[in-house]
Order: C-alpha cells, then structure tokens, then sequence
C-alpha cells in the first residue's frame, strides 16, 4: 500500500502548522517527485549521503528538519541534493522554525532532554524557559554530552541555575532575551564570541552545544510520529547516515 506526498504532507502539517514558520524560512513540500510514497524516512538534513541511504533502502520521501532549498536555485546539477532528489525520484518535505515552534517539536524535545519544567515559549515561539535544579552549567555540558553526544563548551553561571532556557540550532542572539526573562543559564547549539563574553559579563551561564546535536533527536520524533499516523504498510525509518559535518579531536 502507498500514500500519496501530499497525504505525508497533511500529517505532518497538523503537527507543525506552517503558520508558526518565521517569515523567511522555506517549509514544506520543497521537491516533489511525483511518485506514492511506500517508505520514509527521517533526517535532520538532507545530504548526499543521506540521499543515498534513502535509495539503498527504497525511500521514496525524506522528512527533515532542515530546507534542502532555503536561498534561492539559480543552477541545479546532478551533485546537487535537489538534483539528486529528482533524478532518483525521491520527494523531500521539510519541517524547519514551524517544528522549531510546534508543541512537541524540536525545542519541547530538548526541553525534555534537559529536565526542564514549567516550559514556557520566548524567541519567537522557537525557545523554551522554565525550571531545572538547582544546578549548574558545567552540569548542563556534561548532561548534553551524555544525552545528545555533544562536545560542548560552557560559561558557569555565578549563581545556582533553576531558571533555566534553551534555543536549540544557531540561537545565540536570544541570549539577551532569555535573561531578561530570568535565565540563570541559556543553552543552545551555536554562539559568536561576543555572546560568550556578554554571558561571562552578565553572570549568567550559557552551554553551546552544536547545532547538530541539539536538533538531531528531532528526526527520531519524526519518525515516531509518521509511523503512528500512517498505515502500517508504509515503511518509516530513521536515516543513519545523518551525521555531524564536524569531526572533534
């Protein structure tokens, strides 16, 4: 049995409405192939490699969280993702700030990584602020490392963290945000240098954890959430070839 793009579409639409996506993302069926969907599977982004992978297994749709397209296309080749999407009929939905927002999207899955309780929204809906501990930012680090096989760097706090926020992805500009809201400590996965000395200058923690390792528990949600909502005929899997473009000594 096979489903149709746009019925994969519907699903994962409801669980992240494409209204809550900021003004200048790019979501939602970005490659259509043309072809029903009798497998899927789950990313966080949409690489050759994990394009390959997705032939190797029979895919015929791959859900990320990242846009295959995001700047505008003046040239495709046949190297290029799309171009490789298209010459092996694969389709790609992207889910992007609209699941960075949704309820149980990507920072509710975070928030949960990091015990956080009485989770607000700050950021533009895509963060999350509540309680944790008492604890501390190297604490933090180290739980990042443990759960979401980060290498993080950390500011410690000069005060115990129970108010504690978080913007996974590149979300070091909510600093400033998250401690007018009260946050002893702020994590994210990316932070320029002058974030780190407001923090240092401010007292308050702060952990950079790695884009990819904040986010990637997403496409393990995803899939979770695609194989409960579709018939159980269409096959979901999560992607292994998804992986960190760092290496780390």
């Amino acid at each position: 049995m096979a489903v149709s793009v746009q019925q994969v579409l519907s699903i994962l639409e409801k669980l992240a409405p494409p209204d809550l996506a900021c003004s200048w993302d790019n979501v939602g069926l970005l490659v259509d192939a043309g072809r029903p969907v009798r497998a899927v599977c789950t990313a966080l982004d949409t690489t050759p490699d994990v394009i390959q992978d997705a032939v190797n297994s029979g895919c015929d749709l791959i859900v990320s969280h990242h846009p295959v397209i995001f700047d505008p296309l003046k040239r495709v080749t046949a190297r290029d993702p799309a171009g490789m999407l298209l010459a092996n009929g694969i389709s790609a939905i992207c889910m992007h700030t609209n699941l960075d927002a949704a309820p149980g999207g990507v920072n509710d899955t975070l928030s949960a990584v990091l015990g956080m309780t009485d989770t607000q929204p700050f950021a533009e809906g895509c963060g999350r602020i509540g309680r944790v501990g008492p604890t501390t930012a190297e604490a933090l680090a180290r739980l990042c490392a443990d759960r979401l096989g980060a290498h993080p760097q950390y500011i410690e706090a000069d005060r115990p963290v129970t108010c504690l926020a978080e913007v996974s992805g590149a979300g070091g500009s909510y600093l400033q945000e998250a401690v007018a809201l009260g946050a002893d400590c702020f994590v994210t996965g990316e932070a320029a240098h002058h974030i780190a000395l407001a923090a240092r200058q401010l007292g308050v923690g702060l952990v950079v954890a790695g884009h990819w390792a904040t986010e990637r528990p997403i496409a393990r949600v995803l899939a979770e959430a695609l194989a409960a909502h579709l018939p159980d005929e269409v096959r979901v899997t999560l992607s292994l070839a998804d992986r960190d473009p760092f290496a780390y000594l």
